[in-house]
C-alpha cells in the first residue's frame, strides 16, 4: 500500500480527493496547513464559507480545519494540522511588497510554489510518503517519452493548472491530483453520496489571509507608516483627481475608481515613483508584448522561439503567441492579437493545448 500525504483544506475538492485516493488503495495521511493569522485579518473571527466562529489565533482557517478533521474522521484516515505561520509570513510579505511596488501579486501561485509543493514534500519525506496530493483541478499525464506533463483539469471552468506553473519539475512524478479527472458537479455528487457536510460548501473566492478582500486595509495594517497617496491622471497627463493610496488599484481595474469621467476608464498603469495612478480608455490598455522574469519550465528549457498559448491571469483565456527565451531566466511574449490588462506582478503561463510548459512573472 502506497502512502500519500494529502493537503486537506476543508473544502469539497480535497475532501473528495481523500476518498478517491483511499478507494484507489492508497494509505492516505491528511494534512491541514495552518497559516496562523490573527483576528485583525478576519471577518469578525468568522469563516465566510461556513459561518462557524474560530479561535483568535487562526480564526480565518479554524472552521476549515474543523471541516477537514470531520471528513478525515468519516473516511477513517489519520489527520494532522501543522503550524506554518512562520513560513506563511513570507507569502504575506511578498503580497505586501508587490502592492507597495505598484505591482499586482498572485499569492496563490507563490503559496503553491513555496509551501504546498515545498514544505509538503519535506513532510512527505519525514513520514515515508511516496506521493503528495491536493484537491487542485489539474491532471498529470505521462508522455510517450516518459515525462510527466502538468495538464489542465477536465473541468475547464474550474481548471487550476495556471496556479501550479511554479512547481519544481522534479516533483511532478510524486504528485497526484485525484479530482482533476472529474467535473465539479461530479465531485459534489460524490461528497453528497458520502454524506460529507462539505458537499455544498462554496468554493473559496478570497485570498485566505484577506477574507474581506480589503487589500489596501490589510496593507495599511502591515505598513502603518506607508504614504502612497498621489494624483490620478489620464494618459495625456491631465490630473483628474487624487487617491489616498495606489495600493487600492490594479492594472485593468474599472470599478471603484472614485472618479466619474463620463465614459468607462481603466487603470492603465501605476507609477510608484510618482505615486500616480494613470487612467485610460480600454484601447489604451492594449499590449502586444510582455517580458516575464524568473521563468520556471516544466519541460526541457527552450533555447529558441516557439509557438504557444499564453495566459496572463487566472481567469483569462490562453491566446496564441510567440515566446522567445531571453537571458537571466526571462522570456518575451509577442501576442498575435493585443491583450488587455497585462499587469506587472501577475504570471504569464505558456501552454501547448492542455499542457503547461511553464511560465514566469510579468515585468
Amino acid at each position: 500500500m502506497t502512502r500519500v500525504v494529502l493537503a486537506m483544506s476543508g473544502g469539497v475538492d480535497s475532501s473528495v480527493a481523500a476518498w478517491l485516493l483511499g478507494a484507489a488503495g492508497h494509505d492516505v495521511v491528511g494534512l491541514f496547513m495552518r497559516h496562523g493569522q490573527t483576528a485583525e485579518t478576519c471577518v469578525h473571527g468568522r469563516s465566510r464559507a461556513t459561518g462557524l466562529t474560530g479561535n483568535p489565533r487562526g480564526c480565518c482557517s479554524a472552521a476549515d480545519a474543523a471541516d477537514a478533521r470531520r471528513v478525515a474522521d468519516v473516511l477513517a484516515i489519520p489527520f494532522y494540522a501543522l503550524d506554518f505561520e512562520d513560513q506563511f509570513a513570507r507569502v504575506i510579505d511578498y503580497f505586501v511588497d508587490e502592492y507597495v511596488a505598484g505591482r499586482t501579486p498572485n499569492p496563490c501561485v507563490v503559496c503553491n510554489t513555496w509551501l504546498k509543493f515545498g514544505k509538503l514534500v519535506e513532510y512527505a519525506d519525514a513520514v515515508g510518503a511516496e506521493f503528495i496530493a491536493t484537491g487542485h483541478h489539474a491532471r498529470l499525464v505521462r508522455q510517450d517519452d516518459g515525462q510527466i506533463a502538468l495538464c489542465r483539469g477536465v473541468d475547464a471552468s474550474k481548471d487550476q493548472a495556471y496556479v501550479l506553473f511554479g512547481i519544481d519539475r522534479r516533483v511532478l512524478p510524486r504528485l497526484l491530483f485525484p479530482v482533476g479527472e472529474h467535473h465539479k458537479v461530479e465531485v459534489r455528487r460524490i461528497a453528497e453520496r458520502l454524506e460529507l457536510r462539505v458537499a455544498a460548501k462554496p468554493d473559496s473566492q478570497d485570498i485566505c489571509f484577506v477574507p474581506d478582500q480589503d487589500h489596501a486595509g490589510f496593507i495599511r495594517r502591515r505598513r502603518g507608516d506607508l504614504d502612497t497617496a498621489g494624483e490620478v491622471v489620464t494618459t495625456d497627463g491631465t490630473v483628474v483627481g487624487r487617491h489616498d493610496g495606489f495600493e487600492r488599484f490594479t492594472v485593468g481595474q474599472r470599478k471603484g475608481l472614485g472618479i466619474a469621467l463620463g465614459e468607462p476608464y481603466y487603470v492603465v498603469r501605476i507609477e510608484p515613483d510618482t505615486r500616480r495612478v494613470v487612467l485610460g480608455r480600454r484601447e489604451d490598455m492594449a499590449r502586444r508584448e510582455l517580458t516575464a522574469a524568473r521563468a520556471n519550465w516544466l519541460v526541457d528549457p527552450p533555447n529558441d522561439s516557439f509557438r504557444a498559448q499564453v495566459k496572463i491571469r487566472y481567469r483569462s483565456r490562453a491566446v496564441e503567441a510567440t515566446v522567445t527565451p531571453l537571458s537571466d531566466s526571462r522570456f518575451h511574449v509577442a501576442f498575435d492579437e493585443p491583450r488587455h490588462g497585462v499587469a506587472p506582478g501577475q504570471a504569464a503561463v505558456c501552454y501547448q493545448s492542455d499542457r503547461v510548459l511553464g511560465g514566469g512573472w510579468i515585468e
